[in-house]
């Protein structure tokens, strides 16, 4: 199966970020996550409405899902992007898909199943470098959130919401609350706002 590089367009409150420039030759290795205590990352989100190709759920490195979705449990966790670089002429993904992570903020599971960044330098911009500009972070996750059957300006909205610097677990333990419903955007509600305490069951 030949890799999709997704492209996004990342909506941050205030302005529309599209694609950092970086100049850099070569860029360094992603950073180790926290996997205790939470490690600050920045995260952004994607829908059904802006995924690439526009209107589809698909992904590039389908593990659990053969399209981006998944319920947010520690079994089911839903499809996130990472990003990724083709400096060596393969396509390396920041983090091993079948990465789980779990999100507080949205209390979800997650799991690496895509890419985030495009073009033949994705290395040179979100999501592999980037965080850093938007607070303490040096990670940037990027989430499937859904809407497939939501309007466009209700998906944004929610993109909107789940933007910012939030703490995420790599490789967590699977005794952490998960919230009621099916994805981040599920009942016709945008399911986030939960912040960064780590709640076990």
């Amino acid at each position: 199966m030949t890799n999709r590089v997704s492209k996004r367009t990342f909506l941050v409150p205030g302005l529309l970020a599209v694609a950092l420039a970086a100049a850099s030759c070569s860029s360094p290795p992603p950073p180790k996550p926290d996997q205790t205590a939470g490690t600050d990352v920045y995260v952004t989100a994607y829908t059904w409405q802006d995924n690439t190709p526009k209107g589809s759920p698909i992904i590039s490195h389908p593990i659990l899902h053969k399209t981006a979705g998944g319920r947010g449990t520690y079994e089911d966790p839903v499809t996130i992007a990472v990003g990724h670089s083709l400096e060596t002429g393969k396509d390396v993904l920041d983090y091993e898909p079948g990465t789980r992570i779990y999100l507080p903020d949205v209390r979800r599971y997650f799991i690496v199943e895509d890419t985030c960044g495009d073009g033949p330098t994705p290395e040179d911009g979100p999501c592999h470098s980037g965080a850093e500009e938007h607070g303490s972070a040096s990670i940037w996750l990027d989430m499937w959130i859904g809407g497939q059957n939501e309007s466009d300006r209700f998906a944004r909205r929610c993109t909107l919401k789940v933007t910012g610097v939030r703490k995420a677990v790599f490789n967590p333990p699977d005794n952490y609350v998960v919230a009621p419903g099916d994805g981040v955007i599920h009942d016709g509600q945008c399911d986030s706002g939960y912040g960064n305490e780590l709640v076990t069951k």
